[in-house]
């Protein structure tokens, strides 16, 4: 089932597909803590909550963690014609640890597994603009292959691909590499840490080149945690343009790599052609603020502007 939306309204040029889940964290004393969550879904939250007209392309459970996620949805001004709810299983992510980071997944059969690209509002191939995939949603079959064939013929029509892999332990299956290697050949942009490429190429010394490699046609925005980060435009020497994380007290780090992408994805549909040191810092800036709060907190633009405004002063410069 798909929720219903005003028919006046325009359909999105972005939309993000990929999992949306549960994450129980636990809390000590045998208590546990249930959030909604998932990357993709937090990348589109927050692209949505930046002002940008977003769909979020999953499905999810028609249970009390499927409500708290639709509630979210709904709250964060996602299009919720996007969001499908089927009677399956929560998609449940089990993180016994933070530090170091410890996690397992719950869902054979779960509702993200049932996703129907043929039940999605009629005309929005034509209308989109960007799509963005990446995490678990590729990882999870026959979830990932249907998603990576999707993501094939949206870049033949034209559309921008962008693809963040955000590693995570179920990627360690055979069936994953050559998903990877199709999602990074028709990519206009590849979001990656510096961990994800440790984890991704692990007996690579240089695994930025091994994602090059495989991906010369797109540009990669090079995540490193508190050192900020490396915008690397492709062409022949590769241009390097670095941007510095902005000072804030941390809170936590949750979901502050998806806040850099949904700021990146909604700086670029604001403003196609402004500069790449002018999206770099709608990235910084989201996830500055997302560590500034407890969770995967998703910021307004002007909570974004105000500290934008307060960090004037950092640079961005060619490396």
């Amino acid at each position: 089932m798909t929720a219903s939306a005003s028919p006046a309204q325009p359909l999105p040029r972005l939309v993000v597909f990929g999992e949306a889940l549960t994450d129980f964290l636990h809390q000590g004393n045998g208590q546990w803590l249930a959030r909604p969550g998932g990357a993709c879904w937090n990348v589109a939250r927050v692209a949505a909550r930046l002002g940008v007209p977003t769909g979020y392309a999953g499905a999810i459970s028609n249970d009390v963690f499927g409500d708290a996620l639709f509630s979210d949805s709904q709250a964060a001004g996602l299009d919720l014609r996007f969001l499908q709810r089927v009677d399956r299983a929560p998609l449940l992510a089990m993180v016994t640890s933070t530090q170091p980071p410890h996690y397992f997944f719950v869902g054979d059969d779960s509702a993200d597994l049932h996703f129907d690209v043929q039940a999605l509002p009629a005309g929005w191939q034509a209308a989109v603009g960007v799509a963005h995939f990446g995490c678990i949603s590729l990882a999870r079959e026959p979830l990932g292959s249907r998603l990576v064939a999707l993501a094939e013929t949206l870049a033949a029509q034209g559309t921008r691909i962008t693809f963040d892999p955000n590693w995570r332990v179920t990627m360690a299956a055979a069936h994953y590499a050559p998903l990877l290697r199709r999602m990074a050949a028709i990519a206009s942009v590849i979001k990656v840490s510096d961990e994800d490429l440790h984890q991704l190429f692990p007996s690579h010394a240089d695994p930025l080149s091994v994602l090059r490699a495989l991906a010369p046609q797109a540009d990669i925005l090079l995540t490193l945690g508190a050192k900020g980060m490396v915008w690397v435009q492709r062409g022949h020497g590769d241009v390097r343009i670095a941007q510095e994380a902005f000072t804030v007290p941390v809170v936590d780090t949750v979901g502050c790599g998806d806040a850099a992408m949904g700021g990146w994805l909604a700086s670029l549909l604001r403003s196609p052609d402004a500069a790449v040191q002018t999206h770099l810092r709608q990235a910084a800036a989201s996830a500055a603020l997302t560590a500034s709060r407890a969770g995967a907190y998703a910021g307004t633009q002007a909570e974004v502007e105000a500290l934008l405004q307060a960090h004037a002063a950092v640079p961005q410069s060619a490396v």
